[in-house]
């Protein structure tokens, strides 16, 4: 049985994800950022993350141009930054959002639960997007709930 992309969509939509927004600095100095569930942790030694990005996005021409790119894992409480960076068509998604940077120059969010500051390790095709690879270079967390994505929706950890 062939299956298409709706379909595709609603059974992997049964997974749930933690949401993270990746960000990276343009070439010409501006911050860019999406979010993004289809992030992983790859290797211990050396301590590799990946992160999928759509061709078209404004972020993923700045991870290319800059060679570095950060994950902001969201908290519980972030829906609104969720859809503020799943928004395309919305001008600065930074205007008036607290962040700073470590070593990459990639934005770090203050509102991040975790964030991973990444250097460029590797790039590989993947169909409309590109699994971007990166060497952590700095890191931190606090405590605290993440935001959870699963069949189309927003959601929290139930313990």
């Amino acid at each position: 049985m062939t299956i298409e992309e709706p379909e595709f969509r609603r059974v992997l939509g049964h997974w749930p994800t933690g949401v993270a927004v990746v960000t990276a600095r343009a070439a010409e100095g501006g911050p860019r950022g999406l979010t993004a569930n289809a992030i992983t942790s790859v290797s211990l030694d050396p301590l590799l993350v990946l992160v999928c990005v759509a061709l078209e996005a404004e972020t993923h021409a700045a991870i290319e141009a800059t060679g570095g790119f950060a994950i902001n894992v969201l908290p519980a409480d972030a829906e609104r930054l969720a859809r503020r960076f799943a928004d395309d068509g919305r001008g600065d998604k930074f205007d008036g959002l607290s962040h700073r940077t470590e070593v990459t120059g990639a934005p770090i969010l203050d509102a991040a639960l975790a964030w991973l500051d990444c250097r460029m390790h590797g790039a590989h095709e993947g169909g409309d997007h590109t699994i971007f690879v990166g060497e952590v270079l700095a890191g931190d967390a606090q405590d605290g709930e993440p935001l959870l994505f699963y069949r189309g929706g927003y959601g929290r950890v139930v313990r």
